[in-house]
């Protein structure tokens, strides 16, 4: 009977994430039919989106735009206000505040919504829509199920990374996607869930796309060792870009409401200016795929990603901005085409004598654009590998990534979806709602026990107390109890064995680590949270509220993780365990 039980208990979970991924990866099909057929409605002929544009009359192509807004933005601001934007904000949003609930509507409008947009040729994606849709499946079917918080949370992700992994056919990316962006407080189980999710959406997508790819990939190589310090030099660049797009995408409301423009008619009047620059570079709508590709394969001048990177900046931002529906993650990827080509072709005319190829700084610039807007370097890495299966694209990518997110974390510090909540009074650091983490003060979770060295112990005595203590680390104070250092298990274990520490004169202030970060009593788990992200500590000392440097306990970071938890997850009683089977269970005997 427990083999049935552990069996039942497992594999429930399992059944629920495959469910998930099915759901999610056959939403992405949908959705993205969806497109293809609204896309048919708006321009008429024959080829792809560009084609069909430039085959209409050009009045159209001005104000299709401006009437997609037009009628869709007072019908979300009504029905559903969260289906505006990117859609990841969102589903960040319900995992710290709703308790991983979305409304049953969002799955119908967000497809509809941006499936119009996307078709009228606003400069949105729809990866992030994506996500949002397999969230709101996820998050649908555990209601249904009347599981609790975790489990909605979880199921969430699944759907989150299920979509993303059917819409690249790439379920290694859509697992770090939703692991890295949405989910950072994992559990091995967890990720066991996520991966089948992913799994089974991409084998959805596969089964019903075939081996139809979203881009044609050139082969990569890498001419001389060398160049890597240029894609180094390339991945500051794509940081610094990084941040002039969200700035510019995040200062436009600001203009609206400068220029009194209400929320309901900005994505109109951002419809009209991107149809008059659709007008000279139709490339810089829509999704942009066909573009993307035609670099990919070098069919591409130094004149025309120049122009391409900076219409597709304009219009991406007017569409975003204006609180349109979609995602901003293909037009990163199409951003970064476009710059790391336009690099490319730089770097050639400096470097002539190297055989630099822009198709290739092109394909690296998209996950180092990729980096700086998400700040998820693994998720950009591993999108671009699993689009070309060639490892030698792996270090290049590396070299361009890191300094991308360092450039970006150093200058401003959030992601474009972080910088979204940030500017609504939503402040997530890692996942983490780091403004419910105000309301609770650091003498409220603390531990009020602690063991006490002096700075002048001997070593010998040191050695002892420490055996016949239970703590892992310890304060040591001078004479007055101010703190002056902490000694740990881990500073004192390396010099038991040398000899040099056993003669006279050793003693505790030799051996403690004197730069210590503190934290007082009466300041707010939030304050604390700030100090364990940039280092790397398990606890801190907390000092007395009233500025003396007298010891009162130690905050641990599990600690306050585990209060985060209790804080924001409401004590709820389901009639239904947590991700166990729902039917009646035999009893052991």
């Amino acid at each position: 009977m427990k083999v049935q039980h552990a069996l039942t208990d497992t594999l429930y979970p399992l059944l629920i994430a495959v469910v998930i991924g099915f759901l999610a990866g056959l939403g992405a099909v949908l959705f993205r039919w969806l497109i293809d057929f609204e896309i048919g409605l708006f321009w008429a002929g024959e080829g792809d989106f560009v084609e069909r544009y430039q085959q209409a009359h050009w009045g159209w192509r001005l104000t299709a735009p401006m009437l997609a807004g037009l009628l869709l933005s007072p019908l979300l601001l009504r029905l559903a206000p969260e289906v505006r934007g990117p859609g990841v904000p969102e589903v960040m949003s319900a995992l710290t505040h709703h308790d991983g609930i979305i409304r049953h509507r969002v799955t119908l409008l967000k497809s509809l919504s941006t499936a119009t947009f996307i078709a009228s040729g606003c400069s949105v994606g729809r990866e992030g829509p994506i996500v949002q849709i397999g969230s709101s499946i996820g998050s649908t079917l555990t209601q249904l199920l009347r599981l609790g918080p975790d489990q909605r949370r979880l199921a969430i992700v699944c759907g989150a990374a299920a979509g993303i992994a059917a819409t690249f056919q790439a379920p290694m990316a859509g697992t770090l996607f939703a692991v890295e962006i949405l989910l950072f407080d994992l559990e091995v189980a967890s990720l066991s869930n996520i991966v089948i999710a992913s799994v089974t959406g991409t084998v959805v997508s596969k089964a019903i796309w075939s081996d139809e790819t979203l881009f044609q990939i050139p082969f990569f190589t890498l001419s001389h060792p060398g160049e890597l310090l240029l894609y180094v030099l390339m991945g500051v660049v794509a940081g610094f870009f990084s941040l002039l797009f969200m700035a510019y995408v995040f200062t436009l409301p600001k203009l609206f409401a400068a220029l009194r423009i209400p929320k309901w008619l900005a994505p109109a009047t951002a419809g009209l200016a991107v149809g008059a620059i659709g007008l000279l570079y139709p490339q810089a709508l829509g999704v942009g795929y066909e573009t993307i590709n035609q670099a990919l394969h070098g069919n591409s001048t130094l004149a025309m990603v120049a122009v391409l990177l900076v219409a597709k900046l304009l219009t991406t931002g007017l569409c975003v901005g204006s609180g349109m529906s979609g995602g901003i993650f293909v037009p990163s990827l199409f951003l970064g085409a476009m710059l790391g080509c336009l690099f490319g072709h730089l770097a050639d005319l400096f470097w002539q004598d190297l055989p630099l190829s822009a198709a290739h700084y092109g394909l690296v610039g998209m996950g180092a654009i990729v980096t700086g807007t998400t700040l998820a370097p693994i998720t950009a890495i591993l999108t671009i590998f699993e689009l070309t299966y060639n490892y030698q694209v792996i270090l290049p990518l590396m070299a361009a990534c890191i300094p991308s997110l360092i450039v970006v974390r150093l200058f401003h510090g959030f992601s474009i979806y972080e910088t979204k909540l940030l500017l609504q009074g939503i402040r997530i650091v890692r996942g983490h709602d780091a403004n419910r983490l105000r309301a609770l003060q650091v003498r409220e979770t603390m531990c009020r026990e602690y063991q006490v060295l002096r700075e002048h112990t001997p070593f010998e005595q040191l050695v002892s107390q420490i055996i016949e203590s239970p703590f892992p680390h310890f304060m040591v104070l001078d004479e007055e109890d101010g703190l002056v250092g902490v000694l740990s298990l881990r500073d004192i274990r390396s010099r038991l064995a040398d000899p040099a520490y056993r003669g006279e004169g050793v003693s505790a202030a030799q051996l403690m680590t004197r730069e210590v970060v503190t934290v007082r009593e009466d300041q707010n788990l939030e304050d604390a949270f700030r100090l364990f992200a940039k280092g790397n500590f398990s606890f801190l000392p907390v000092l007395a509220g009233d500025r003396a440097e007298k010891v009162v306990g130690y905050l641990k970071k599990d600690d306050l993780l585990v209060a985060y938890d209790q804080h924001i997850l409401r004590a709820q009683v389901h009639p239904i365990s947590p991700w166990v089977c729902p039917w009646p269970r035999p009893k052991d005997p």
